[in-house]
């Protein structure tokens, strides 16, 4: 077996994370491959992987063989996907992990437009809110709504990610509008259960300074599109990310409540290993991507 192909099998191994979980992804029999993985060893002279019963770790030999193999399969990747290129067309499979929502409602159009521009790239797409572990699930990228300053991965912003607070006509009606952030603490309030404290509502007050007001909750939800829907049938007030409710709000279902009062933003960004090379493939995808959503999200315009 030629050199290429062991380097295949070895970083097939490290990010499934197992040798049978390659053996899968790779249409190989589990014995085949544990049997490349000692031949490549022999051949080394060294020893890549520590075996335990419950994981694989990577010796130090290891680590910097997968970094090397990452980075020449990359090349190989990318010179024939330039290759391709320059003859007028992008080849090959690109995995993506996205958000759930924020992927079905606003970046599952941009890719069906991307595969029209590109009919040879072939896409995998993981629609979940969980956090994924990139390279040891073999994605090429993933899109993160969330505050990534001190993050381990290459990140490039596609766009701010803006809560609103905002309530139906019908649920102000009957129960008023505050007219402070304390007054929150007095109304019934809906709130998305994938934070860390669902109950804490932070926002900058009218003149800039931060504050902060605990609210009681009636309902919590890790689903936003649940949480909308039970503030348009009045259960309360409700404080989501814009992208969730600006057809609700431009449609009049919801109305903004506090607008003087700015409340949390993150960024959605488009995330990637630093030990993977940037394959024409993601480059091109990525800046799609940006262009697309460049500017003021359409999601904000209560148009």
């Amino acid at each position: 077996m030629d050199k290429f192909a062991h380097m295949q099998i070895f970083v097939g191994i490290v990010e499934a994370g197992s040798i049978s979980g390659a053996a899968e992804r790779l249409g190989l029999a589990k014995s085949a491959v544990s049997r490349r993985l000692a031949e490549l060893e022999e051949r080394l002279g060294a020893s890549l992987i520590q075996r335990t019963t419950r994981r694989l770790n990577l010796t130090d030999s290891g680590r910097a063989y997968y970094e090397r193999s990452v980075a020449i399969l990359a090349d190989l990747d990318e010179a024939d996907s330039a290759v391709s290129q320059a003859h007028g067309s992008l080849k090959g499979g690109l995995k993506v992990a996205l958000p759930l929502s924020f992927g079905l409602l606003h970046l599952a159009p941009l890719i069906q437009e991307f595969m029209t521009h590109h009919p040879e790239v072939r896409f995998d797409l993981d629609f979940n809110d969980r956090q994924i572990d990139l390279m040891q699930e073999g994605f090429d990228l993933a899109i993160r709504i969330a505050t990534l300053e001190d993050s381990s991965l290459i990140a490039r912003r596609l766009a701010p990610i803006r809560h609103i607070l905002c309530a139906s006509p019908g649920y102000l009606a009957q129960h008023g509008a505050p007219g402070t952030a304390a007054d929150l603490a007095r109304h019934v309030c809906l709130a998305y259960s994938n934070v860390r404290d669902p109950g804490l509502w932070t926002y900058r007050g009218p003149v800039g300074l931060p504050g902060s007001v605990r609210v009681p909750v009636r309902l919590a939800a890790s689903s936003g599109e649940f949480l909308m829907r039970a503030a348009i049938a009045n259960e309360g007030l409700l404080l989501l990310p814009t992208f969730y409710v600006h057809q609700a709000l431009c449609a009049g279902q919801l109305v903004p409540v506090l607008t003087d009062h700015t409340w949390p933003e993150l960024s959605a960004y488009a995330v990637y290993p630093p030990t993977r090379h940037l394959s024409s493939r993601v480059r091109v995808f990525i800046d799609f991507l940006v262009e697309r959503l460049a500017g003021e999200p359409y999601w904000d315009r209560m148009e």
